[in-house]
């Protein structure tokens, strides 16, 4: 079984979940899952140019992070495969506000973002996810390729935006506008405001 595992996991271009692989291999689920484990933490141990990782809900071969410079020379061969910063941002309002529509996306961003979108799209990171109700829009969520390129098991595991936001108290500071509106606000509670 632990060979036939290995030759199946060898060919898939996707994450295959254990009770898939159970069915391939002819054998319960608990045993296939344990057999993957244990796959895992041998290829770990030994300190293989590969591993097998849980991912978007399956089972997938990665190269190891210890050989990403190799890989990358390989495969990328001076070609620039990376996404832009506006791709990234726009990536970040889709996975954390999904399923989202491109307007809200621009909302959120401040600029346009439909060629970010497309490029998104076409990368298979972002796909369509119906439409709002209210306004026909088209609305986009994160894609099963997505959660394997960063390595999750599933959307809950993204982290928490609340450390990387600044306090309510030091936006309000650092701008003149938000003083003003607390000074304005402050007087007309204590009866200054005539």
């Amino acid at each position: 079984m632990r060979a036939g595992l290995e030759a199946v996991l060898m060919v898939a271009d996707e994450p295959l979940a254990e009770a898939r692989l159970a069915q391939v291999v002819e054998r319960p689920r608990a045993e296939v899952a344990a057999v993957l484990r244990e796959l895992a933490a041998e290829y770990a141990a030994q300190g293989r140019g590969f591993e097998l990782r849980l991912v978007a809900g399956g089972w997938r071969f990665y190269s190891a992070a210890a050989c990403a410079e190799l890989v990358d020379r390989y495969v990328l061969d001076g070609q620039q495969a990376r996404l832009t910063q506006a791709a990234l941002e726009t990536l970040a309002v889709v996975a954390y506000r999904q399923p989202v529509s491109r307007s809200r996306v621009s909302a959120v961003r401040g600029v346009n973002c439909d060629g970010v979108m497309r490029t998104l799209v076409q990368r298979g990171l972002v796909e369509e996810a119906g439409s709002e109700p209210e306004t026909g829009a088209i609305l986009y969520r994160t894609t099963n390729y997505f959660l394997e390129r960063m390595g999750l098991r599933g959307l809950d595991e993204l982290p928490e935006l609340a450390p990387f936001l600044p306090e309510v108290d030091d936006v309000e500071a650092e701008s003149l506008e938000g003083t003003a509106i607390a000074e304005a606000v402050a007087a007309a509670s204590s009866g200054e405001v005539q």
